[in-house]
This record gives C-alpha cells, sequence and structure tokens, in this order.
C-alpha cells in the first residue's frame, strides 16, 4: 500500500520553466499568487536578500513568487552574445533586441496585456524616480515583469515595442538591474496582504501622507541618559498621535522639503 499524494485543494499552481526542476528550489505557490518574472544575466543572484526575512518567509508559504529568467539562455552564437557594440560608435555595448525580444515573448507568455495589472518594468537610471505610490500600485496588480538592464542599456527598440515603463531607484549608476530589482520587489512584495502579517504596519510608515516616519522608542525606559518622551508613556492615546504627527512633520520639513511640499500641496 503507497501513501496518497496530499490534495491542493485548488490553492497551488504551477508554471513552466526553461530551467530543469532539479536545478531550482521548488516551493508552493498559492493559486493566484503575486508573482515577479525577472530577466537578468545572472539569475542566480534571487532571490538574494528576498529570501530572508518576511519576505522570504512569505516566498516559501507561497504568498508570493519570483521566476527569474536567465537571458544567456536565448543568446546568440556559440558564446550565446547578449550584447553588441552601440551602433554609431561609443564605449561600451548594448543589450541586442533580438535577444531580450525573445526572452519576453517568453516571460510575458500568458500574463495580461493590461499594463495595470501586469507592469513591466526596466530597471534605468534614467527612468522615472521609484516612490511609495509605485510599490503600493504594483503590489495591487497581479505580478510584473522586470528586465535588469546591464552595459550601457537596452536597446530603446526593445523599450518601444513593449512599451517598457522605466523605473529608477536614484540619481546614481550601478552595474546593473538586479539590486535595483531587488529593491524594488522588496518595497512591492511587503504590502501583499499577508506578507507582512500586522496590515496597520503599513499605514505609519514613511511616505504615508508625504511625510517621514515620527521617531520610534521601545524599553527601557531610559538608557545611557536617555529617557523615552514621557508623552509615549503617558497612556493618552490622542496626545502620542498628536505628538507623532508633529514629529513626523518637523522630520519632513527639516529632512525633505520636497516632500514637505507636496504634503503641503496635497493637505491644500
Amino acid at each position: 500500500m503507497t501513501d496518497k499524494p496530499a490534495k491542493s485543494h485548488g490553492r497551488l499552481s504551477q508554471s513552466a520553466s526553461l530551467q530543469p526542476r532539479e536545478l531550482m528550489t521548488d516551493r508552493p505557490r498559492l493559486k493566484g499568487a503575486w508573482t515577479a518574472k525577472v530577466l537578468t544575466l545572472f539569475p542566480e543572484t534571487f532571490p538574494g536578500v528576498l529570501g530572508a526575512s518576511l519576505t522570504g518567509k512569505a516566498l516559501k508559504d507561497g504568498l508570493w513568487a519570483l521566476e527569474p529568467i536567465g537571458l544567456r539562455t536565448f543568446g546568440t552564437g556559440k558564446h550565446r552574445q547578449v550584447d553588441d557594440t552601440p551602433a554609431g560608435g561609443g564605449a561600451g555595448l548594448v543589450m541586442k533586441p533580438d535577444v531580450m525580444g525573445r526572452a519576453l515573448d517568453m516571460a510575458l507568455a500568458g500574463t495580461p496585456s493590461d499594463p495595470v495589472k501586469w507592469p513591466r518594468v526596466y530597471l534605468s537610471p534614467r527612468g522615472k524616480p521609484f516612490d511609495q505610490r509605485d510599490a503600493e500600485r504594483f503590489a495591487q496588480a497581479e505580478g510584473m515583469t522586470l528586465v535588469c538592464g546591464r552595459f550601457e542599456g537596452l536597446d530603446q527598440r526593445v523599450i518601444d515595442h513593449y512599451a517598457l515603463e522605466e523605473i529608477s531607484i536614484g540619481d546614481y549608476v550601478l552595474t546593473g538591474g538586479e539590486l535595483a530589482a531587488q529593491v524594488l520587489l522588496d518595497a512591492t512584495v511587503r504590502l501583499i496582504p499577508g506578507v507582512l502579517g500586522n496590515a496597520e504596519s503599513t499605514q505609519e510608515e514613511s511616505f504615508q501622507n508625504d511625510l517621514l516616519e515620527h521617531p520610534q522608542y521601545t524599553k527601557p525606559a531610559e538608557w545611557r541618559g536617555h529617557a523615552i518622551p514621557p508623552v509615549l508613556l503617558s497612556g493618552d492615546h490622542g496626545a502620542v498621535a498628536q505628538w507623532r504627527r508633529e514629529q513626523a512633520e518637523a522630520l519632513t520639513r527639516a529632512r525633505r522639503p520636497d516632500l514637505w511640499a507636496k504634503h503641503q500641496d496635497n493637505k491644500g
């Protein structure tokens, strides 16, 4: 007599992959789970930090799914070439449109064509600055496809053909888009219901209402001559809320005048 396989009751899903199963770490995936497909020259760098802490536990539990797609698989010639010299001359190399096109066709197969339901993002230093509203927008989608750039970037025709949304995580240049993709995914995945456990923990964070978060304290009440502000120990919830608001506004005015201006505009 053999044991019967456990039933999934329709809660788990499976997806095809170009990578052999024995080379992957299988994880259960809840049906309809938010999914990130990441096109990269270095699929071995994922999940990286996303495999730790709460995002890692949620990944293991199937609350979200991660599919790194190695670009070398789609390369041309004996050496699986993925790049070539820039048209018009210049230094560096540019990622080839035929290679990226094949990779994107595979990655986008079976996903919604509506970018609201399934954003298509190219991590690029010339892109729109990533912010909390983007993370909220991405978390409300069914999933997303991310393209990690390398070298001098991606052939513009690919960006135009697939209507890729260019996103930057800051005014600096990285050697590739993998770290940027992990930053974006961390900010997004933590907003997926069930990942943090306590939904209220996202309601008083920095950038809510265009304000930085207020200072935080915990026990002991006094440490090396520094005491917790008495109002936080008063038990007066109204006074605590007012103090936190005033602190958030003061910090934002001092450190982020750009955010303070946005807050004032929205408030007005």
